[in-house]
């Protein structure tokens, strides 16, 4: 027994030591950092994110001579607890009733998981109880993306309540912060609002559960030491929460004027009882930094999600056509029909059925206010079933996709009638309802296999379904489930691990079909549901003046790729406005091109111009997908749009250029392009019209030309626009 006690001291005081040790932690990519450092006390502190210096060593002498009555030195996970007051990461109720977590470091561990990252995970401890966290640092070297999430271990005897959860902290240390975020409505979606922070602190939330990024969305950029926002100049940290449901991405300036950013899915109210044993996962939170402005920072997040993180970003959609805004609920098969003949007739590659096949008998789709749950066709507008729609679609060479919204359920249906409790909602309270639907309980793992079921039933009703449109339109209101009992509060957590469950069991069985994340348009537009899904729908607004704001702010975080932009119909449905054809086109093909306008409303000549705009889309769609985006000039800031894209080996590119106020006539625009390579010589031609609006239209420059002087393309009014086509020569 004394050997045994002399070991364990012995070992106890090694591992004593070890912690004690001062250690530096250095997280990497090619050209940024992130640098850990463990005190005397095992505390770990948050010391530096930013541009990569030489030696990262020299920091460990590093002191802030912040003053001992105001905190300690910012953590790298603050729990609440200690000496640290400021906004926490970590918040923890025990069985006895403390609130109270020291974390100390443990040990740490780094490794390649793939060619393009190295895993840091950093282990803590909390000093008096079992509680244990690892954090998660995926360094992807190419892009200058860090990847980061904490697993909380209950490794003691008895529950824990997590009130807070987040998925990371950093802090930055700056003479001024200038955030961009996002807000809007439906139709209204990824507006851009650029504020200057000030002490206190700035949250960036949703507690909606779902349909959570209509109003404000989960990432942000922060402009360093800068009171203007700037595309090629400065430094630029630009982040997002992959998750789609309730989130806080919190904002703190403190008394030393430090910024701490606190990001995750835990808010008020959704307080999780880990059981002993068990760790629960955070949400990844992505971060990446650019020395060369808020240009650089969005090229580094699309290049990471196009290779890492979306679903199978090689997967290029179609263009296509969807029927909604043609047809609404009022179709048949002949009617249905008549549409794919003019689908194919415009070179378009896909037709998409949208809401108001199903329903059954008893409550058939005819409207909004029934049918959802009951996911049987109507046969008196589809005798033949939707594999006869199918199956016309691919005899004349187009592919085939359909709408279905499987979380959702009317009061007018079987479903809501032979399951109430399967319904989310209190008992004793009114179940209200929005768009006269109510929502599944996706918590529960019957709903769950319901839900696939679903999905799965869908793509039984025809051979070769290429393309699910999977909508979501309504957010939580009074929640409840039966299925939780007691712990009401996990609703918001389980029922987005619910959904993603299904998506998982969905994407083993169908790994090829294209899946695009709709929620009323642009709800559900998070790196969550584009871990699972191709694309999002940017928003139900598809008039062209709309979207030049939408996609720019949308553009500023996700790829284009991932998202769907469509030509519509004048007036247009959401907007009334009335904008040329032309308009609306360069507008649509700066995204993935689609339709709501239907050919048989288009004269001749439209058809024609239609025809040509989508065949030269086809030509350059690998760039607008894979493509580095330089955004040239911002709706926000003038009176004109530009954007372009070029190849990684720079040798061709896209321009959209756009006016979007009325100008006087002494005012023309003038774009330097960027990206280019000075090297090289450029032949550019505008696309889609008889005669150019350009005078050097057909002719050769230099990229250094094209980047420092640039063109200047005559778009005097109001609705102009031109797209011009560079290749090397």
């Amino acid at each position: 027994m004394k050997r045994i006690c002399l070991i364990l001291f012995f070992l106890a005081a090694s591992a004593a030591a070890f912690a004690s040790e001062p250690k530096l932690i250095s997280i990497e990519t090619s050209e940024t950092q992130m640098l850990l450092y463990v005190q005397e006390n095992g505390e770990v502190s948050f010391y530096h994110y930013g541009k990569k210096f030489d030696r990262p060593e020299q920091i460990s002498g590093y002191r802030s001579y912040r003053r001992w009555d105001y905190g300690t030195e910012p953590p790298a996970y603050p729990a609440r607890g200690g000496r640290y007051f400021n906004q926490a990461a970590l918040a923890v109720k025990y069985s006895t009733g403390e609130l109270n977590t020291e974390l100390l470091y443990e040990g740490h561990s780094v490794r390649n998981v793939s060619d393009a990252a190295v895993r840091t995970v950093v282990s803590l401890k909390d000093s008096k109880t079992d509680l244990s966290v690892d954090l998660y640092y995926d360094a992807y070297q190419k892009e200058d993306v860090i990847v980061t999430h904490a697993e909380i271990t209950n490794g003691g005897r008895k529950p824990v309540v997590l009130e807070s959860y987040a998925s990371s902290a950093i802090n930055i240390h700056a003479s001024r912060y200038l955030l961009t975020h996002f807000y809007g409505s439906w139709a209204r979606e990824m507006q851009v609002k650029r504020e200057l922070l000030t002490p206190g602190i700035k949250s960036i939330r949703s507690i909606k559960g779902v349909r959570t990024t209509h109003t404000e969305n989960p990432s942000f950029m922060l402009s360093l030491d800068a009171a203007e926002f700037n595309e090629n100049y400065g430094e630029v940290i630009a982040g997002a929460l992959a998750w789609s449901g309730n989130y806080s991405i919190d904002f703190q300036i403190d008394e030393t004027e430090m910024l701490s950013v606190v990001s995750g899915a835990g808010t008020p109210g959704a307080d999780y009882q880990l059981k002993p044993g068990k760790t629960f996962q955070t949400p990844d939170m992505i971060y990446t930094f650019s020395a060369e402005g808020a240009g650089k920072a969005s090229r580094n997040l699309h290049s990471w999600a196009r290779r890492h993180y979306l679903y199978d970003s090689s997967m290029m959609c179609p263009t296509l056509l969807n029927n909604w805004e043609g047809t609404y609920f009022k179709f048949n098969e002949q009617i249905l029909k008549g549409i794919i003949d003019n689908v194919a007739s415009m070179g378009l590659e896909m037709f998409v059925l949208d809401d108001g096949w199903f329903g059954g008998k008893d409550y058939p789709r005819n409207g909004s206010n029934q049918g959802l749950g009951d996911w049987q066709i109507v046969e008196e507008k589809l005798p033949n079933g939707v594999a006869a729609i199918a199956d016309y679609a691919h005899s004349k060479g187009l592919k085939f996709g359909i709408w279905i919204e499987p979380e959702m359920v009317n009061p007018k249906s079987r479903l809501a009638q032979e399951h109430p409790e399967w319904i989310v909602g209190e008992k004793g309270r009114e179940l209200t309802t929005i768009r006269t639907q109510w929502l599944l309980d996706m918590t529960n793992p019957e709903v769950q296999d319901f839900v696939f079921g679903v999905f799965d039933s869908t793509m039984q009703l025809a051979e070769g379904i290429d393309y699910i449109k999977w909508d979501c339109n309504r957010h939580m209101e009074n929640v409840g489930s039966e299925h939780l009992g007691e712990n009401q509060s996990h609703f918001w957590w389980d029922y987005n691990q619910g959904l993603y469950s299904v998506y998982r069991r969905i994407r083993e069985k169908y790994p090829d079909v294209i899946i695009q994340s709709c929620s009323s348009g642009g709800g559900r537009l998070d790196y969550g549901a584009l871990h699972y899904c191709n694309e999002a729908w940017t928003s139900d607004n598809t008039e062209a003046l709309s979207r030049v704001f939408i996609q720019y702010g949308t553009n500023l975080i996700y790829p284009a790729i991932a998202c769907g932009s469509h030509v519509s119909a004048v007036p247009n449905h959401q907007t009334q406005n009335v904008t040329p054809l032309k308009f609306r086109f360069d507008v649509a093909c700066s995204e993935r091109l689609g339709m709501e306008l239907q050919p048989s409303d288009m004269t001749g000549q439209e058809k024609d111009f239609a025809r040509k705009a989508i065949a030269s889309f086809k030509q350059y769609r690998d760039l607008v997908y894979y493509g580095d985006l330089y955004r040239l000039c911002s709706p926000y800031d003038g009176d004109y749009y530009a954007l372009m894209y070029v190849s990684e080996d720079k040798k061709r590119a896209v321009v959209f250029t756009y006016t979007i106020r009325y100008q006087g006539r002494t005012l023309k625009p003038s774009f330097k392009l960027e990206g280019l390579s000075d090297d090289m010589e450029y032949s550019i031609r505008e696309l889609n019209v008889d005669k150019s609006c350009f005078w050097g239209d057909g002719k050769t420059f230099s990229g250094s030309y094209l980047k420092n002087f640039g063109i200047n393309p005559e778009i005097p009014k109001l609705y102009s626009s031109a797209v011009f086509y560079l290749e090397a020569r």
